[in-house]
């Protein structure tokens, strides 16, 4: 943990700590949908943990509740989670070099916000010592929010009055993580499409309808990004 680790730990929690805020009132809404669905406060937190990706664990908490078959359950998730593919394979350059166990435990720990905030940044430097503090300090901020966050809603579950409307403020933490991504046109055209196919699919049979939503984004966003790209080469 030499100083440049410290000073790159430093200025990555200054630049998380006002966005790891929000993960506090989506992993409570998470919290509580897991007890909600029928889980015990033990499987709950195991999944917090385990899974540690709040889209997924929300979007297959119905399948979990409607007694869907396993392989659905399993899809959903990896779906709903493809994002971190494409997330993972933009931050490769920054961990080259970097121990099997530091690659691993990246991964384990990455979530949108880490991205969009420290991406860029991360692939600019050539230090690694730098860039390890720069990612890994923010990262456990995000984990120890969100495991806090978890552990609120799960041991209160039966406290909270259903009045509260409190999957609503996962919509607002959702929404401060999703504006700065889609500054980018075929980023804004995905999450448009991806929506708007999610809403107007979502009579199919087994929820299908969110992971159709998801495929036709991808497609839109691929689409957009290309058009784009001709665009730039015909100029």
């Amino acid at each position: 943990m030499n100083e440049s680790f410290k000073r790159g730990a430093r200025e990555g929690l200054t630049l998380m700590l006002p966005m790891s805020v929000g993960l506090l009132p989506w992993a409570i809404v998470t919290g509580v949908a897991m007890r909600s669905t029928g889980l015990s406060a033990v499987e709950s937190l195991g999944m917090n943990l385990i899974v540690y990706a709040g889209t997924a664990q929300l979007g297959t908490l119905p399948l979990i509740a409607a007694g869907a078959p396993l392989w659905l359950i399993f899809v959903t998730a990896l779906v709903l989670n493809l994002r971190f593919v494409i997330f993972s394979a933009a931050l490769a350059p920054a961990f080259h070099g970097a121990s099997w166990s530091k690659r691993l435990l990246s991964g384990y720990l990455l979530v949108d916000g880490l991205f969009v905030l420290c991406a860029d940044r991360l692939l600019r430097s050539d230090d690694p010592h730098w860039r390890w503090g720069f990612y890994v300090a923010p990262a456990m901020l995000c984990w120890s929010m969100w495991q806090l966050g978890g552990l609120v809603g799960v041991l209160g579950a039966g406290v909270f009055p259903k009045d509260w409307s409190l999957e609503f403020m996962t919509t607002i933490a959702l929404m401060v993580m999703l504006v700065p991504m889609v500054k980018q046109r075929a980023m804004l055209v995905a999450a448009l499409v991806g929506g708007l196919g999610a809403v107007l699919l979502r009579g199919l049979p087994l929820r299908l309808g969110v992971i159709a939503g998801i495929a036709l984004g991808i497609a839109a966003g691929f689409v957009a990004e290309r058009w784009s790209e001709k665009r730039r080469q015909a100029w």
